[in-house]
């Protein structure tokens, strides 16, 4: 198996909502295919990938330095025993002559690549990228369904009490059972507004989330704790800084109740620092490490790994990002769940469209790769990318 032409764009992914740190006015995703040698029914096989929201497109570091040097690499060296192509061996050419630390974009761009590798691995092998990760890392277990909620209650120009309800409710008639929405945009006063009417919407704390994208300092942060730590929310996610450990740890000791945190660290180390140092307690708090974000799932194996050894299950890993790969990666590798955005990031948030969400759980189809082939949507993006026939 060879690489024959690796192929990106940008694409907008531009709304008009916010949380509590930024507007997504200006995002933007790289989008890339990967070209290989093999033949499936008489077509190329093309593995395709993206950059999940919340990270802009990697256009200058994926021309400059990560798809030159897959593509200058000797082709022997980047494919296993079967001859198939090793996303392991490819992330080693990709990541050749770069410094450690200092994770930044460059962790977005490499797995932008990794994505699209797998995707072409698993539809050489014609099996779903799920099964694929269970039978070569999980001992052949996968789940059968995964868990999913629903990510929303952005603040969007204009919208009330009325608009928050009408959203949430939405999503509940789409088949989830927990919600998450923003906080920390506004006064606390009119955050906890905001909570009520969403608790008396789903009914009980343990199918609500909130979300304050790192805008807290400590103090605030133990402020709005005390606030609603009785409500028994699902959890409370990303109050302060994603690398102020010590904060986090001091966190812990004044929060009892669930915390959830990690989509901004891109790497195995940020997140072996986290639970080193940041106070987080293994039988109850959520990891959010999106692999799409953190050098790609050859990344995330390591992570898990690490995990592991450290006494923390991958049950308590809930990617974040909402995206199909971090869907497949969860029901392979047994984690905890997975993140949905019905509403927002189109089109690369959200499903297959035969996969419906029934009981706030999703059962994963049967398509080899990673299925975005299913999202009609995300294909009319990306087929663009496909080689002249």
């Amino acid at each position: 198996m060879r690489i024959v032409a690796i192929h990106d764009i940008v694409s907008p992914i531009r709304s008009n909502i916010a949380n509590a740190y930024i507007d997504f006015s200006q995002m933007t995703a790289s989008v890339v295919a990967v070209v290989t040698d093999v033949k499936v029914d008489g077509k190329p096989v093309v593995g395709f990938g993206f950059n999940s929201n919340g990270r802009y497109a990697q256009h200058g570091l994926l021309g400059e330095r990560f798809i030159p040097r897959l593509n200058q690499a000797k082709p022997d060296s980047l494919v296993d025993a079967e001859g198939l192509l090793d996303p392991t061996k490819c992330w080693a050419a990709m990541m050749a002559n770069e410094k450690p630390g200092g994770h930044g974009e460059r962790s977005v761009a490499v797995g932008v690549l990794d994505m699209a590798l797998w995707d072409a691995v698993a539809k050489a092998k014609r099996v779903p990228l799920w099964k694929l990760l269970a039978d070569r890392y999980n001992g052949g277990q996968a789940d059968e369904k995964a868990w999913v909620y629903a990510a929303g209650g952005y603040y969007y120009p204009g919208k009330d009490l009325d608009g928050l309800r009408d959203e949430m409710k939405h999503y509940l008639g789409l088949g989830y059972s927990c919600v998450k929405m923003k906080v920390g945009g506004v006064p606390l006063a009119e955050d906890l507004k905001r909570i009520e009417a969403v608790l008396k919407l789903v009914g009980s704390g343990d199918r609500l989330a909130v979300d304050v994208n790192g805008k807290f300092d400590l103090p605030t942060a133990i402020a709005f704790g005390r606030a609603i730590q009785d409500m028994g929310l699902r959890w409370y996610e990303e109050p302060l800084d994603p690398l102020d450990y010590l904060a986090h740890a001091a966190l812990a000791t004044q929060y009892a109740p669930p915390l959830a945190t990690g989509e901004n660290l891109f790497s195995m180390q940020d997140a072996r620092n986290l639970i080193r140092h940041g106070g987080l307690r293994p039988d109850r708090d959520i990891l959010q490490f999106d692999p799409a974000l953190s050098y790609g799932l050859v990344e995330y194996l390591r992570t898990i790994e690490m995990l592991k050894a450290n006494g923390w299950s991958p049950r308590r890993c809930v990617p974040h990002g909402g995206h199909q790969f971090a869907l497949n990666i969860a029901v392979g590798l047994q984690c905890g769940g997975n993140e949905s955005y019905p509403q927002v990031f189109a089109p690369f948030g959200g499903f297959a469209d035969d996969c419906p969400v029934v009981d706030g759980r999703v059962t994963m189809p049967d398509a080899p790769g990673i299925g975005f082939e299913r999202k009609a949507e995300l294909w009319s993006v990306m087929k663009e990318l496909l080689p002249a026939s």
